[in-house]
């Protein structure tokens, strides 16, 4: 008995001992927990410092009573750095803001977030159309797309068509738009989709190229100043069938390609091709050619024409955009470029696209007004009075600078969609420094917080920089502040 007595005070000393060491487990388990929340926290509050979160284009994603994510504009710090060009650091642009970013990552991560921010003067090649993400939030479930897991699986489309990876459905939202706009005939022209404007220039540089003669690729040219991107994109291929060449008003020989983009980036001029030798060749960039930028004066029938989902709606991350291309053998190249390098383009991307210019042009085609009498959000609306508004503003600085800076003349036309005169306001602002003191205005800018990409990348002058006029409010109502601010 004595025996059993001495085990059985063994065994609950012992479950006495596990239940000490289980409540010592859960609570260490709990502070790792506490503890893993309070450094995971500090590491997401680092990155989005790092990233720029709460410096140019900052957002907080919050949960509606219906469960979709709102976006909510974060207010800039007083001191943030105002990054107006997000640019690809290539051997062609750049160089200077490269190495400042290379600089600030070595840092360490106690700097403040200003400091941080120096980081993304150089990110990505483009500014981001995020001024339209206010009309998409005012269109809210309207523009919503829903893909389920079983559909768009297979590559093609339309194993039938010349473009076998275009979905149907987006060819005619596309010609639709294209009819409903006035901007371009669409009637006897091939469409091509692709993984935005950028992969259909590379297609329709090796479709009007194929094949070179001998070991002489084909010279491409553009008129100064030109999009910053068009010679890298050019040569990025290291391609033995074409090969940037610059200027085209300073070209001299007979073969090219000359790359007409109008209205242009950066200055936002109306162009014409300029080469006109027996063998120029054009690719007509009409990505702005829409009547929030410009007034629409006909419709564009050029023999290759470039568009993109991007420029019209905002929607850059779709990475979408499209060609119409009146010669069938250039467009059947043009699909085989985008077949061998990427086997079509993204299903879901054309589906989005699809149901958003939908959208848009269901509220200029006579639809009657809802039964609560909430009118339809027009996009073109909307985005013209942002755009006259914002170079209003921009044009009045200007002037209250005192000389310091100039932009180009303002014009003005008849706008076959709006139907009245109305002014050109480019997606983009070509500000010249005048100030007999200063060479490079992009450094100038920098010294107040301003990063600009400098004239020189365009094929220009150091004394100009091209300003992202399609950022958020809060961005561009600081830049405008920063302007001021320099005398």
């Amino acid at each position: 008995m004595a025996g059993s007595g001495a085990g059985a005070g063994a065994g609950a000393g012992a479950l006495a001992g596990l239940a000490v060491c289980a409540t010592l487990a859960c609570n260490v388990a709990c502070v790792v927990f506490f503890l893993r929340g309070q450094v995971e926290g500090r590491l997401r509050r680092g990155c989005a410092a790092w990233l720029g979160v709460g410096g140019v284009a900052a957002q907080r994603v919050e949960e509606g009573e219906d469960g979709e994510a709102l976006d909510r504009d974060v207010a800039l710090a007083p001191d943030a750095v105002l990054n107006l060009e997000l640019c690809v650091p290539t051997h062609h642009s750049c160089s200077s803001s490269r190495r400042a970013a290379s600089q600030s990552r070595s840092k360490k991560v106690t700097e403040s977030r200003t400091e941080l921010n120096l980081s993304l003067a150089c990110v990505a090649c483009s500014g981001d159309p995020t001024m339209y993400e206010a009309f998409w939030r005012e269109v809210g479930g309207r523009g919503a797309t829903v893909i389920r897991g079983w559909q768009v699986m297979s590559y093609d489309s339309d194993a039938a068509a010349l473009c076998w990876f275009l979905e149907p459905e987006l060819e005619r939202e596309v010609r639709r738009l294209h009819r409903v706009v006035g901007n371009a005939v669409v009637d006897g022209y091939h469409l091509v989709v692709g993984t935005g404007a950028t992969q259909l220039y590379q297609a329709a540089m090796y479709a009007l190229s194929s094949p070179a003669p001998g070991d002489r690729p084909v010279p491409v040219v553009s008129p100064a100043p030109y999009y910053s991107s068009y010679p890298p994109q050019t040569d990025l291929l290291l391609s033995g069938f074409y090969r940037w060449a610059g200027d085209a008003n300073t070209f001299t020989g007979d073969e090219c390609i000359e790359l007409v983009c109008s209205p242009n980036n950066p200055d936002g001029a109306i162009r014409e091709a300029v080469v006109h030798s027996a063998g120029a060749k054009a690719i007509h960039d009409l990505v702005y050619y829409w009547p929030q930028y410009t007034p629409i004066t006909g419709r564009a029938a050029h023999d290759i024409m470039l568009f993109t989902v991007s420029k019209i709606t905002g929607h850059a991350g779709t990475r979408l955009g499209w060609a119409l291309v009146k010669d069938r053998d250039v467009a059947r190249k043009m699909v085989y470029f985008v077949d061998r390098s990427t086997i079509g383009v993204s299903k879901e991307s054309q589906m989005r696209a699809t149901k958003i210019l939908g959208v848009v042009s269901d509220a200029y085609e006579a639809v009657p007004p809802a039964a609560d009498g909430i009118t339809v959000p027009r996009l073109f609306d909307f985005a013209r009075r942002r755009m006259e508004d914002r170079w209003r503003t921009l044009r009045a600085t200007v002037v209250a600078s005192g000389g310091a800076f100039s932009l180009p003349e303002e014009t003005s036309g008849y706008c076959n969609f709006a139907k009245k005169t109305v002014t050109d306001c480019p997606a983009f602002a070509w500000l010249r420094c005048e100030k007999e003191s200063v060479e490079d205005c992009a450094k100038l800018l920098a010294g107040h917080k301003i990063v600009a990409r400098g004239g020189e990348h365009f094929g220009g002058d150091a004394r100009c920089v091209r300003i992202n006029m399609l950022d958020r409010d809060n961005v561009f109502n600081m830049l405008v502040q920063r302007l001021s601010a320099i005398n």
